[in-house]
């Protein structure tokens, strides 16, 4: 795990974020590896894709077969209102719906799960859009995980 020193004395931990738009699950998993994580954090509400490989099954088996855990956290998935918000350019009504899905009690459960998984491994959060800054997986790290230091990977 990747841990450094703040300028409070406090240990940093690092978190990582891919998305998989415009990507190959092979460009996926050479960047996981190459970032050395070992757990797969899908952060998508609905663990689908119409991208071959990229849903649940087939993807908790891509990673298997590179040393990569896999897990799901669909309570931190973006609700039906924030995906359209996203697919819109929307950024202010997703923050919006997201922050109020942040408050639900299987969120907040959910959220103290992957901090204490980020605390311990290395995690990356995983989300279909492949620019961080458009996506809910920036805005779960700002408020789950706002003392990690953050590398964004694009595969």
């Amino acid at each position: 795990m990747r841990r450094r020193i703040g300028t409070d004395g406090m240990t940093i931990n690092t978190i990582w974020t891919i998305g998989y738009e415009q990507t190959t699950m092979e460009a996926l998993l050479a960047a996981l590896t190459g970032a050395g994580v070992e757990v797969l954090a899908d952060v998508r509400a609905l663990p689908l894709s119409r991208r071959p490989g990229f849903s649940k099954t087939a993807l908790s088996a891509n990673l298997a077969g590179a040393g990569i855990e896999y897990q799901h956290f669909k309570a931190l998935g973006t609700p039906p209102e924030g995906r359209a918000a996203a697919r819109r350019g929307d950024h202010a009504t997703l923050e919006r719906v997201y922050a109020g899905q942040l408050e639900l009690p299987e969120a907040i459960a959910a959220g103290a799960q992957l901090a204490d998984l980020a605390g311990q491994r290395k995690v990356a959060l995983l989300c279909y859009e492949r620019a961080a800054c458009g996506c809910h997986r920036t805005l779960l790290r700002e408020a789950v995980l706002p003392h990690h230091a953050v590398v964004d990977l694009v595969p």
